[in-house]
């Protein structure tokens, strides 16, 4: 049984408000001084990965509270929950097996006691046999030309995790395939897409379960237009689009063949997808071995989140220091700081996993929350991040926990790049822990030959407080394995929080209003007749914005 425990009514919550009470003015630096084994204590790793979590403001007494925290809200039952294929996501009274489609021990998962592996095997085996086919040159076009180029559309879940991966695993992409993504309604995404490519050597992916995603159909029906400017014949769709969907009759009606769809369940939410047929971008980008080992790194970390003692548990431990964070310390936002130029699109990924997971104001009891549920999640690659937002990390008003992850090993060592690249990483955690006081800023002013006039002037405006909490992940390559054990760590972690938040975090209702109410828009915008059925505000809007059309 999935519980729902209001966690400000657990032991642990109350034990966690007195213990903060007496460490919250306790500084890092002190904590470092005191105890020379504290990175031991606050550290561990998995496989290549390790976790130093140590820079943060906590003792032993709140890493065995938060996790007494974890136990009372009954962390364990619902991680069972989950992987036993519960319907956990209630709202939509579905099971939640992303962790299934990554299943490389072939275990059975039962679905109303139905063993869904044959199926995710199947799909698995299907994307094998076409991805290999396209990266062999033996999928060829309309003319006898061999596919080269790709374009995904989609959005979402069906577009944020390829794109994410893809340019993660940009070292591994296999040299006779490009690939774009679309995924804005915004004509412009598609339109200059286009002019890049060669109809005769491009296959479109239009990922869509239903196949009746505005956004998603509209660039798709855009696409087959131009396309068959150019190829003329109906008949010469089915080498040129495949479909992500379940829906066959809709998938036919386009012309796409039905022996080239590729299903995925209802218990694969969008956010979640990318280990599933959405995912078939990723395996002709990068090939399908290194799409394998990407779910093999998840699977491992699934079987480590499964099975570890929740005090050495990756993605429950970073689970629950946001937690502590952002309901004790009153955090609003954490940032996560890849330093690696392949994980730019790190950040906007976990935006989409955690954002539309945990933010809920609902509880699972159907009760408005009375606590803080999940934090605004950014960020940008380091070191382009330290010259753009890091002066707010280190000196700014806002209390911002961030993640820091870096490979040990580049893909590109050029020169002196990565020692300089690393040197940058190191350097933060440690600036943002130990900050520099007034007596530190004086000192170096004066070695430095500075007038006493202008250090007394200048000296407030050097000072950092420090105390700035902060995760590195370090880990040996970004090899596909590893970006499949970091995902799945994160996507755990999110899990985490929404069991002891006590929201359900596998549907995302809050995105469906905007969306009914741009279906009502949207015949306005192109009708002769002045709008008057709305507020005010957006009555005024669109009819500027018909006026402007004229």
């Amino acid at each position: 049984m999935f519980p729902s425990i209001n966690p400000t009514t657990t032991q642990a919550w109350a034990k966690l408000t007195q213990h903060y009470a007496q460490i919250k003015d306790s500084h890092l630096k002190d904590a470092f001084a005191q105890d020379p084994q504290r990175f031991k204590t606050f550290s561990v790793t998995f496989e290549n990965i390790l976790l130093d979590y140590s820079k943060n403001r906590i003792t032993q007494e709140t890493r065995q509270l938060l996790v007494d925290l974890a136990q009372e809200c009954g962390l364990p039952a619902a991680i069972e929950a989950m992987f036993s294929g519960e319907e956990i996501n209630f709202t939509e009274s579905r099971s939640v097996l992303h962790v299934a489609l990554r299943n490389q021990a072939n275990t059975p998962v039962l679905v109303d006691g139905k063993d869904v592996m044959p199926e995710v095997n199947r799909v698995l085996a299907q994307v094998e046999k076409f991805s290999t086919a396209v990266v062999n040159g033996e999928w060829k076009g309309y003319t006898g030309q061999p596919i080269d180029t790709i374009v995904n559309i989609g959005i979402g879940g069906s577009d944020l995790g390829p794109v994410m991966v893809t340019e993660a695993l940009k070292a591994y992409q296999k040299p006779n395939i490009t690939t774009y993504f679309v995924s804005n309604v915004d004509g412009t995404h598609i339109a200059e897409t286009l002019k890049k490519i060669n109809p005769e050597t491009t296959l479109f992916m239009v990922a869509s379960k239903t196949f009746t995603t505005q956004e998603t159909m509209t660039n798709a029906h855009s696409a087959r237009s131009w396309f068959l400017e150019h190829a003329q014949d109906e008949e010469h769709i089915k080498k040129h689009f495949v479909a992500l969907s379940t829906n066959a009759s809709a998938v036919a009606e386009f012309g796409i063949d039905t022996q080239n769809m590729f299903a995925f369940w209802d218990w694969v939410g969008g956010r979640y997808s990318l280990w599933s047929a959405i995912g078939l971008s990723i395996a002709c980008t990068v090939g399908y071995e290194n799409f394998r080992e990407l779910l093999a790194g998840a699977h491992a970390m699934d079987n480590h989140f499964r099975k570890a003692p929740l005090e050495e548990n990756l993605p429950v431990l970073l689970g629950l220091l946001g937690i502590w964070y952002n309901n004790f310390f009153d955090a609003q936002s954490h940032a996560l700081l890849p330093y690696d130029q392949y994980m730019h699109r790190f950040a906007a990924y976990f935006q989409q996993g955690d954002m539309e997971s945990n933010g809920k104001y609902v509880d699972r009891n159907g009760q408005k929350v009375n606590y803080q549920t999940g934090p605004i999640i950014w960020g940008e690659p380091g070191t382009n991040g330290q010259h753009a937002f890091y002066q707010l990390i280190h000196q700014g008003t806002k209390l911002i926990p961030c993640d820091f992850l870096a490979p040990a090993i580049s893909h590109n060592p050029i020169g002196d790049h990565h020692p300089k690249l690393m040197a940058n990483f190191f350097a933060q955690t440690e600036a943002l822990m130990n900050g520099k006081t007034e007596a530190e800023v004086v000192e170096e002013m004066q070695n430095s030959g500075t007038s006493e006039e202008e250090i007394n002037s200048l000296k407030a405006f050097k000072v950092f407080e420090g105390n700035r909490p902060t995760n590195s992940i370090l880990f040996k390559q970004l090899d596909p394995r590893t970006l499949g054990s970091l995902l799945a760590m994160y996507e755990h972690k999110i899990f985490v929080q929404g069991v002891i938040w006590n929201v359900y975090s596998f549907d995302q209702w809050g995105v469906e209003l905007g969306k009914q109410l741009a279906k009502q828009i949207l015949p306005e915008l192109t009708s002769a007749t002045e709008v008057t059925g709305h507020d005010a505000s957006t009555n005024g809007l669109i009819n500027q914005f018909k006026a402007f059309r004229k």
